[in-house]
């Protein structure tokens, strides 16, 4: 639990200026706790953690500034970032949010499309963040396969093995590793500004406007964003065929998807234990037969 009385003096030397009333629990906080801090301007979304993860807000608050600073998708602004001797925190903008759907669904579609058209010269992030509780490595490179075999298949794998999942997914897991650039054959993915764990609970609408929060922002290939909005729900066809409209997906997309919803399923292994571990070994051995 926060020190309320120093996070209050640390806000107000952010400009914060908070009112009387007590900070009140509210949901969205799976990882980080999240309250309702009243303020002279207003409400405020303040996420807390512990002092030691205070580079996971950070890593928070830098993304959500990257994807807003490419004026395509609406984000929470962000007031403050910061760290005390009881709790790192996170000060967001209050939004009034409801469910994406219809026009809203439609309208991210279009705009996710035009947030993709951001792009680097390289693939990954000037800074690593992570994924869920998971580092997330970003170093540069020009060398999308590489990157990804690298830095998101082998190191999930890696983090797998270590927890006692080796046998079958370990071994077959560093065959699809060795045969990727097959899955490649004649796409050349861009370095697009991406979410990076845009599942449905991470995308809302404010007067029917879509807002994206809670990202792992990296520059990727634009189909992992489009693959993980499918892993637990989807977005619904509007959505799909909004993004479409703005900018076709290439035809191998379908079995790429596999590929990076392989990623989050290991991710998951890895963070909720091994419920998700036949998932992923399917995983694993559909795409096998693809290279």
């Amino acid at each position: 639990m926060p020190d309320w009385r120093e996070l209050r003096a640390e806000l107000e030397t952010a400009g914060i200026q908070t009112g009387a009333g007590e900070p009140r629990p509210v949901g969205g906080g799976d990882i980080a706790a999240a309250w309702r801090l009243e303020t002279k301007n207003g409400p405020v979304f303040l996420k807390t953690m512990s002092p030691g993860e205070a580079p996971m807000l950070d890593a928070e608050a830098e993304g959500l500034a990257e994807i807003a600073a490419s004026r395509t998708v609406r984000t929470p602004g962000v007031l403050g970032v910061g760290v005390t001797s009881s709790a790192s925190w996170l000060a967001l903008e209050w939004l009034d949010m409801g469910p994406l759907r219809g026009k809203s669904a439609e309208r991210l579609g279009t705009r996710l499309a035009a947030m993709h058209r951001h792009t680097a010269e390289r693939f990954g992030w000037h800074r690593n963040n992570t994924i869920g509780r998971t580092p997330q490595p970003n170093p540069w490179s020009e060398d999308w396969v590489a990157f990804f075999r690298e830095h998101r298949l082998r190191f999930q794998l890696g983090l797998a093995a270590q927890k006692g999942y080796r046998g079958s997914l370990r071994a077959n897991g560093e065959r699809l590793a060795e045969a990727l650039p097959a899955l490649f054959d004649g796409y050349s993915p861009v370095p697009s500004l991406t979410h990076g764990d845009l599942w449905g609970g991470n995308a809302a609408a404010v007067d029917a406007e879509p807002v994206i929060f809670d990202p792992a922002v990296y520059y990727a290939d634009r189909e992992s964003d489009l693959a993980m909005t499918r892993l637990f729900g989807g977005y619904g066809r509007g959505f799909y065929a909004a993004y479409e409209a703005a900018w076709p997906l290439d035809p191998g997309y379908r079995t790429r998807e596999k590929l990076y919803q392989l990623y989050h399923v290991l991710n998951h292994l890895n963070l909720f234990g091994a419920g998700y571990l036949g998932r992923a070994e399917n995983l694993v051995n559909e795409l096998l037969t693809r290279v």
